[in-house]
């Protein structure tokens, strides 16, 4: 039976099913609070998914951005980590159900919910034949796009064809968001600077990367002249800017835009946008909530649901007007909740409504290349890389993974080159496909 938030009722049961951004900073807001915290996630690790290209590019390891949770939290008394999969929601008992990894089904009850499991790349079903183009929000999908990049250049150097060898030299990356720019100006570099004297048959120099645009200019949540800047040095490492590009359909040799025309490619990466966690919709309908058209849950100001403010949703799974499903977002609502549940505990009056805090925008085009905004403020080249850098070290978690993560950028910077450049076995690849046209 669950019991109500009151000041004298200790320790308030609090589950959170996530570690990503949002469920670690609410976990670690509550540290001194009168709570007993499960935190529920399948991975048994935190994920630094802004760097998450670098680890698909050879520049860092999986370590260096994939900090265990018990680790990370091993100082907080008030918090056990389990390693299982949220399954389904019972808001009117107070109870999750999660399944295990060794398949061993559980039910916790909780005073307090948050639900903070972000998202996923779209995983449709594609037609016979579709060819995989695989996305970029797990570690699992960076050891994919690694193997597959590096696999093109061993394939291009095996073939005596040249129409053969062209197509494997080509890269296409679906989506000029941040992911996208970052990606396809890191596989440019690898291309031109990294692998020039690994190979013998083939100039890895005459790669190209196509970078694919549904929209009329890249980086639509940057402001605009940082768009044509990114535009401007992509072209100067080799990316070919194709704006307007919607992308229709998949096959084995590359993919077909809406306006008919065709990029052969024999890698595809798609950096187009992710939908919601699929417990969204299973919170949703066992909470009687609203989806938005994005697959969201619809919350009320202060982030919990309609009719249940003992529940909260947010990060990528949370729909709040003009609040972006960017990293520092989730963090600022991961405190929020944090914060109304320690008031709540205390009697207070509670925060209220969230308001987003938009402390800027960052991405890195290539070899001492990056465009930046903050306070209003905008900036390019070196300055910008060097705020990108620093941002991303003060919130890169544990000191031992900031020291090596210079190391290996220093190292990328000035020996041009890469060690992380292993290529899974190819009985080891996620065979699944993705359709973009879903999505478009």
């Amino acid at each position: 039976m669950r019991r109500p938030p009151h000041p004298t009722d200790t320790p308030h049961r609090v589950v959170i099913v996530g570690g990503g951004f949002g469920g670690l900073y609410a976990a670690k807001a509550l540290r001194r609070a009168q709570v007993e915290i499960t935190l529920v996630d399948r991975a048994n690790h935190h994920l630094f998914q802004p760097l998450l290209y670098q680890v698909a590019t050879g520049i860092l390891t999986e370590g260096e951005i994939a900090p265990p949770l018990r680790a990370l939290l091993r100082s907080q008394r008030n918090v056990r980590v389990l390693l299982a999969e949220a399954t389904g929601f019972d808001p009117e008992a107070g109870e999750l159900t999660a399944v295990a990894h060794g398949g061993e089904p559980m039910t916790l009850p909780y005073d307090t919910l948050i639900v903070a499991a972000g998202a996923a790349v779209p995983d449709h079903d594609g037609d016979d034949g579709a060819h995989e183009a695989p996305g970029l929000k797990t570690l699992d999908d960076a050891r994919e796009i690694r193997s597959r990049v590096l696999r093109a250049f061993e394939m291009a150097e095996l073939t005596d064809d040249p129409a053969e060898r062209a197509a494997w030299l080509r890269f296409a990356v679906v989506g000029g968001g941040p992911t996208g720019v970052e990606l396809a100006g890191q596989i440019a570099g690898l291309a031109r600077r990294t692998l020039r004297r690994d190979y013998r048959s083939v100039d890895t120099a005459e790669a190209t990367v196509e970078l694919l645009e549904v929209g009329p200019r890249l980086l639509p949540d940057f402001p605009e002249s940082l768009g044509r800047r990114a535009a401007r040095d992509l072209a100067r490492i080799g990316v070919d800017v194709r704006l307007g590009a919607a992308a229709a359909a998949l096959d084995a040799g590359g993919l077909e835009l809406a306006d008919g025309t065709r990029v052969d490619a024999r890698t595809v990466i798609w950096a187009a946008g992710v939908t919601p966690s699929p417990l969204a919709q299973v919170l949703a309908d066992a909470a009687n909530a609203r989806l938005d058209r994005a697959g969201r849950v619809r919350v009320c100001r202060d982030l919990t649901l309609p009719h249940h403010a003992d529940v909260f949703v947010i990060g990528d799974m949370a729909a709040v007007e003009g609040v972006p499903g960017v990293a520092p977002a989730a963090m600022q609502e991961g405190r929020h909740a944090a914060r109304t549940i320690r008031a709540r505990l205390a009697g207070r009056p509670t925060p209220g409504t969230f308001r987003y805090v938009d402390k800027g925008s960052l991405a890195v085009i290539g070899h001492n290349r990056a465009v930046g905004e903050a306070a209003g403020v905008r900036f390019s080249g070196r300055i910008a890389l060097l705020v990108w850098a620093v941002v991303h070290l003060r919130y890169l978690l544990g000191w031992g993974n900031r020291l090596v993560t210079v190391t290996r950028w220093l190292w990328t910077m000035l020996a041009r080159d890469r060690g992380q450049r292993v290529i899974a076995s190819q009985g080891s690849l996620k065979a699944r496909a993705y359709n973009p046209i879903v999505n478009i």
